[in-house]
């Protein structure tokens, strides 16, 4: 498995943050072909150092091929266009591979 990871910042305006991603972003990011699940966790605590982050994106994927190809689609391109817009200064994005999943 491989993901497409966005990490984000604390926002100034966290309700027009809010309005946003969920309202705009999100929706164009659901356009993007070849995932096979999206998760959004909103930081609830920080248990170790700073309180910095706030929201958390993962986009699944079945492999690095399918990723690979979602990461050059036309969609991905215009929800990148978007984020850049609305929280550039906020986010960290990153790909990852899954190297290990325990289910309990």
């Amino acid at each position: 498995m491989y993901k497409l990871v966005a990490i984000y910042r604390v926002p100034e305006n966290q309700a027009a943050f809010d309005e946003h991603y969920f309202n705009v972003h999100a929706p164009l990011m659901a356009k993007v072909p070849g995932y096979e699940r999206v998760e959004v966790s909103r930081v609830t605590r920080t248990l170790l150092g700073e309180p910095q982050y706030y929201l958390m994106f993962e986009m699944w994927f079945p492999n690095e091929e399918a990723l690979k190809a979602a990461l050059r689609s036309k969609e991905n391109q215009e929800a990148g266009k978007d984020l850049m817009g609305f929280a550039g200064d906020l986010v960290t994005v990153f790909t990852a591979q899954v190297v290990r999943e325990e289910a309990q």
